[in-house]
This record gives structure tokens, sequence and C-alpha cells, in this order.
């Protein structure tokens, strides 16, 4: 079927875009839940980590950006009105007046990189560990175990005897 010349031309649909939307503190999975309920297409990026739960690994998600959700919208049809007083939403992201789109390739290259994501692995006992932070910085040492969730016992030679010490996770790295 041929458009009839007489209308004119056919009104072009404008494309969906990605937005971001800035949720409520810890409340980004009850944001995304009203809104895909509501009928939006919501990107909520994740990565499965590894965590210390009653002395034992244990893998958990987290958000990769806490507090903030992608959404799909195109710009003059979507009814954006809604997103203002959904549950767990606080605001949409805009500079002045108007939303900023974010860049498909940047939404593409991230569900890529979530693909192949793995578990980060926490450090294994008798695990050779470089001390990146505080007075000790430089120094090698030997994992022994975890100390709660944020902690790590070590083992270092000092004064030609070894001697534990406890630091914070995020003083160390592999070596």
């Amino acid at each position: 079927m041929t458009p009839d010349p007489s209308l004119g031309p056919e009104p072009i649909e404008p494309a969906a875009r990605w937005y971001l939307v800035q949720t409520r503190p810890r409340q980004a999975d009850r944001a995304e839940a009203n809104l895909a309920l509501q009928g939006y297409s919501v990107f909520h990026p994740r990565v499965v980590v590894e965590g210390i739960r009653r002395g034992r690994r244990v893998p958990r998600e987290e958000s990769l950006f806490p507090n903030y959700l992608f959404i799909h919208l195109r710009r003059w049809v979507d009814n954006w009105y809604p997103l203002r007083s959904t549950r767990g939403v606080a605001r949409l992201v805009s500079f002045g007046d108007e939303p900023l789109p974010v860049a498909d390739t940047l939404i593409d290259e991230i569900h890529r990189r979530l693909e192949g994501q793995p578990i980060r692995p926490t450090f294994e006992p008798g695990e050779a560990i470089e001390i990146v932070e505080g007075p000790l910085r430089g120094l090698d040492a030997i994992f022994q175990c975890h100390k709660g969730a944020d902690r790590v016992l070590l083992l270092i030679d000092m004064l030609h005897r070894q001697v534990t010490l406890t630091l914070p996770v995020a003083n160390v790295r592999r070596a």
C-alpha cells in the first residue's frame, strides 16, 4: 500500500534513547520493579562479588552503579510524568531542565563487559600478598584468613621472625 501524497510526509517517530535515573538510597531494586510494572524498559547493571558471611565465602550481587538505573524512553512520545512519582525513584538525571541521553555505545559496552564477568575471588590461604597502603607499604606477606568482611590476617617476616598482623582488605593486593 502506497502512502497518500495529499496527506503530506509521514511523521518520523523519534528513536528511544537511554537516560539515567537516580534512585532513593538503597531502593534501586524497588525502583526497577516499579518502573518495569509500569511498562518501562529498565537496565540495572549488577556484578557478582564474593563476600564473607559468617566466616564463609558466598557470592552476592551488587549494583555496578549504586542508586542509579538506566531507562529507555522516546523523548516526545513516552509519558515521563509517572517517573517522578514512582516509588524508589528520586529523579531523572538532568542538566538544567533537559534530561541528557546516555550514548547507546556506552550501554552496549556495559552489557558486553558484564556478560563474561567472573566472580571477584577473595584471597586463598598461603597466597602471596603485597601491602599497598599504610606504613608497611611495599612489604610482601602471606595471606592467612579473613577477619570479618573487610579485614585480613597476614603473616609477615619482620626482624627475622614471622609476625601476624591484621589489615584492611583494601590495603592489600595479590603479589
